[in-house]
């Protein structure tokens, strides 16, 4: 059984074209902003390097520059408070 493909994101208007570029400050500032609030909101490194044009390594960087820490790799697990979960 083969798996779904994943959505692929298009870059957002404001952020599209602009990785190869040497971008203004302000667009730098919108960026951060941006990539700091959408890895806090929960999306992946993947998914906000597809949103803003930018390599997975670019956003990593900016995270890096902006003090955050990442989350571990791979899926949450989901845990269960069933007590048959117990034995």
């Amino acid at each position: 059984m083969a798996y779904p493909s994943r959505p692929v994101r298009r870059a957002l208007p404001e952020f599209a074209g602009t990785a190869t570029s040497r971008p203004s400050p302000e667009l730098l500032e919108r960026l951060s902003k941006f990539v700091v609030a959408e890895y806090a909101a929960g999306r992946s490194l993947r998914e906000i390097a597809e949103l803003t044009d930018r390599s997975f390594s670019a956003v990593r960087n900016v995270l890096d520059r902006a003090g955050v820490r990442r989350r571990g790799v791979g899926a949450v697990i989901a845990r269960s408070d069933s007590p048959q979960d117990a034995v």
